[in-house]
């Protein structure tokens, strides 16, 4: 994404993130299974727009999709939903319509 510092209103810096763990995904698999809509940074959009996004696609708040948009451009990617496959899919696909590089990512339960 591409930084502007009118974009963003305050960094803190005292923010601490959870790590996920590894997720193994393939898009082939069956509707029922919980998955994640990953969101992954690069350096075409802005933040208005990855936000924009989230809010008419995954009908985030614009406070949480500002905090994941800050996510996904500090850490490279972020879980911006999570739910059954056959939910994500037409979010993932919306995303990607706009522009955005997203992943559905099944959880793998031991």
């Amino acid at each position: 994404m591409n930084y502007n510092e009118s974009n963003i209103k305050m960094i803190d810096n005292n923010i601490k993130y959870k790590e996920q763990d590894d997720v193994l995904f393939d898009e082939s698999i069956s509707t029922g299974e919980r998955s994640q809509l990953v969101v992954y940074n690069d350096d075409y959009n802005t933040f208005d727009w990855v936000i924009q996004c989230l809010m008419d696609i995954c009908n985030h708040s614009q406070e949480q999709s500002e905090q994941l948009s800050l996510l996904v451009h500090f850490k490279g990617k972020a879980t911006v939903k999570t739910d059954i496959f056959s939910v994500l899919k037409p979010m993932k696909d919306a995303l990607i319509d706009r522009g955005l590089s997203a992943v559905i990512e099944t959880m793998v339960e031991d």
